[in-house]
């Protein structure tokens, strides 16, 4: 059985090694979204990869998702009109 000291150190390594492959613009919500899936994974049967490619992709849509929305609501008050609603 690994040690949570193991995990953590582990996990960070992980994390570094990621950090200077992911593009700033294409990693909006991806970061978040594999931290998540990941440990999610992890806790879930050890499946901690297939959780942080999972997490990623869930965390880039909802990111997309919601600047999408940003934009629409700017584009709304630009115009004068209420904001959509959520």
């Amino acid at each position: 059985m690994k040690t949570p000291k193991k995990i953590v150190t582990a996990g960070a390594l992980m994390l570094a090694l990621a950090l200077p492959a992911a593009g700033p613009a294409a990693a909006k919500g991806c970061l978040k979204g594999a931290v998540v899936g990941g440990v999610a994974g992890h806790f879930a049967g050890r499946h901690t990869v297939l959780g942080a490619a999972a997490g990623c992709a869930v965390g880039h849509h909802l990111a997309h998702k919601k600047a999408v929305e940003d934009r629409r609501a700017a584009q709304a008050q630009a115009q004068g009109q209420p904001p959509p609603h959520r």
